[in-house]
């Protein structure tokens, strides 16, 4: 465990992501390239490795001039700096890669994660940038404009509170626009929301549009552009596989072949292939497409489809097809010159499902990153950790397992009595096999008495302890309240809190990250915001 101080507010300690409890085996064993996985991902992401993935990933120059063409479409009416102008021209050159996260369209950018995937992306550009100066490296933000989970992403929580927007419209999460239900969550948040946010969303038509705005306004002079796969010319790339995926379900066999040898191995499975990895989309629609004897049905609609019917739909409207989690991935690295994708556990799981459908396409495989892990401290809550001279470590404990050790250690008398309670036990077991000398049965007694005796001891050290963590109860109310800070509503921070929770108190907080946080080390940070703490 080691700690350095790296910026003007913060200092940067880790520990091993194991011991945080917070993360699969198959994830960890990628971590520590564990031997058996090594089938299942083609480089691991060490900075010496991403010269074999530049030579692989050749990419054609219509392609690169398809991608620039809708990037500059998708960018129009957004006020670009030389930077993002820069960045999108760029691509058309061979010998520019891009390094990719994605997420869906959550609230005012949702959880702290979010921010944590793109700040690890910018720094993988950058690194990769100084390790490769022949060549240069665009970190993207792949928007999940596609996603109808609109319940997954319909609000964010700050300082315990949810703020949420209510709508009944359905389909793409993307399309959705502003409506009453909008309104009146904008108005509630806009007291204390910043100002960019505010008018990302006034000035847009659609949730996307007002993703791309304050996700640009963040994070655009870093670098970052912002990718919208729902768009029929990028689709065009992906109509071969997806009548593989409609005819003859490749991707479900690969896939499905590739999670039984994960699953022999003993792990388990993200994601689960269907014969059918599609949905069907239109405004307000996005619908699994299932295939019942020879007619393609859309879920939940009348829509129907022969196979010649749904062919020529895909080939004529391909921008009506929305691919699944399964095939999302190799989508994605058809239409970007792509060398790394960088993801939180689940996520880095789950494209090892997949490595074997993308060899079929012959499609490469990018390293595979998991995105930074951290918790941010405040000073009061570091305050009481120092208070309690708890260690990295101890801050992933379970608060129980932690307060029966520090009041057994803390304890003014010995409640837990295990001295007594063998000379007890001994006692009754002695005076027990006197009195059988005498009546057989009265071993028996001596038995059912000791229980008696040493049920009534137990219950008396109940008492005695509890007695103790009432003397002790200032001490246990300030672990209590590490693990709400760290741990609100019984989730990760960075699962749960939003990005204003410290950037509303330091404006300069993604700066700070982009300084703490190494895309290629894969140890779980702790984020002190006072400079002056002195180390654990």
């Amino acid at each position: 465990m080691q700690k350095t101080q790296a910026s003007t507010f913060m200092v940067k300690s880790s520990v091993d992501p194991a011991c945080t409890r917070q993360f699969s085996a198959l994830f960890l064993d990628y971590l520590g390239q564990k031997p058996e996985l090594a089938a299942f991902y083609n480089q691991f992401p060490a900075i010496g490795n991403f010269g074999k993935l530049i030579q692989e990933r050749r990419f054609d120059k219509v392609r690169r001039e398809r991608l620039v063409r809708v990037l500059q479409e998708q960018y129009a009416g957004i006020a670009l700096g030389e930077m993002s102008s820069h960045q999108i021209i760029s691509l058309a050159d061979d010998n520019t890669f891009t390094v990719t996260t994605g997420h869906q369209l959550n609230l005012f950018t949702g959880p702290l994660y979010f921010i944590y995937k793109i700040v690890s992306t910018i720094n993988l550009a950058k690194k990769l940038g100084d390790a490769y100066p022949g060549y240069h490296f665009v970190p993207v933000y792949w928007m999940a404009t596609e996603d109808h989970d609109f319940e997954e992403i319909n609000y964010f929580k700050l300082d315990g509170k949810k703020y949420q927007w209510k709508s009944d419209q359905k389909g793409p999460v993307g399309d959705f626009v502003w409506d009453g239900g909008f309104k009146e969550f904008l108005k509630e948040v806009s007291a204390f929301a910043p100002e960019f946010f505010l008018q990302a969303y006034q000035s847009s038509r659609n949730l996307s549009e007002a993703v791309r705005k304050y996700v640009h306004h963040l994070f655009g002079e870093k670098g970052l552009l912002v990718v919208d796969g729902n768009h029929p010319e990028l689709k065009k790339a992906l109509i071969p596989i997806l009548k593989a995926d409609l005819l003859t379900h490749d991707p479900y066999t690969l896939a499905t072949a590739q999670t039984q040898r994960l699953d022999e191995l003993g792990y388990k499975s993200q994601i689960y292939p269907r014969e059918i990895n599609l949905f069907y989309m239109q405004k307000g629609l996005r619908e699994r497409i299932e295939k019942v004897g020879d007619i393609y049905k859309v879920l939940n609609t009348d829509i129907q489809f022969t196979q010649e019917g749904i062919i020529e739909q895909l080939e004529s409207h391909p921008e009506r097809f929305s691919p699944n989690v399964v095939l999302r991935p190799v989508y994605q690295e058809l239409i970007l010159p792509n060398l790394a994708y960088l993801g939180g556990p689940a996520e880095v799981a789950y494209w090892l499902q997949l490595k074997s459908m993308f060899d079929h396409f012959e499609v490469p495989f990018p390293a595979l990153l998991p995105r930074n892990f951290a918790v941010i401290l405040d000073q009061s809550v570091d305050k009481k950790i120092a208070q309690l001279g708890l260690q990295d470590t101890d801050l992933f404990e379970s608060v129980l397992d932690w307060k029966r050790k520090f009041v057994e250690h803390q304890a003014s008398v010995d409640f837990q009595m295990e001295t007594e309670k063998a000379q007890l036990s001994a006692l009754f077991q002695k005076k027990g096999a006197e009195a059988a000398a005498l009546q057989k049965s009265l071993q028996n007694a001596f038995e059912a008495g000791k229980v008696r005796a040493l049920k009534i001891l137990e219950q008396l050290s109940d008492k005695v302890r509890k007695a103790e963590e009432k003397r002790l109860e200032i001490q246990i109310k300030r672990r209590t309240d590490i693990q709400s800070f760290l741990y609100p509503g019984g989730s990760p921070q960075e699962r749960t809190e939003n990005m204003m929770r410290f950037f509303l108190a330091k404006p300069k907080l993604l700066d700070e990250l982009l300084e703490m946080f190494d895309p290629l080390d894969f140890s779980y940070m702790i984020l002190r915001t006072d400079a002056q703490q002195s180390a654990n």
